[in-house]
């Protein structure tokens, strides 16, 4: 399922609404990377994919603006293992 996600690089954020809940992934710049520190999805919409997606969108924000993929959130590391290709 395909989500509109939203940057609020002001609160250094990546958002989506799904049936009036908010989920979203927070992130740090650090050292050259982009740290996900925290991937939030209720628990009402949970198990459709939300994090994932999430997560996907903010790496390939990354990628998109040469930073390193790093993960704090143990989601995002996760993720990253899944997804070897984003750790290069």
């Amino acid at each position: 399922m395909e989500y509109q996600i939203v940057h609020y690089p002001e609160k250094h954020r990546f958002e989506t609404e799904v049936d009036g809940i908010k989920a979203y992934v927070e992130y740090r710049l650090y050292d050259g990377g982009l740290d996900i520190l925290h991937t939030v999805v209720p628990r009402p919409i949970e198990g459709r994919g939300i994090a994932a997606a999430l997560v996907k969108h903010a790496y390939d924000y990354a990628r998109s603006n040469r930073l390193r993929a790093l993960a704090t959130c143990s989601y995002a590391v996760v993720w990253l293992n899944r997804h070897p290709e984003y750790k290069e």
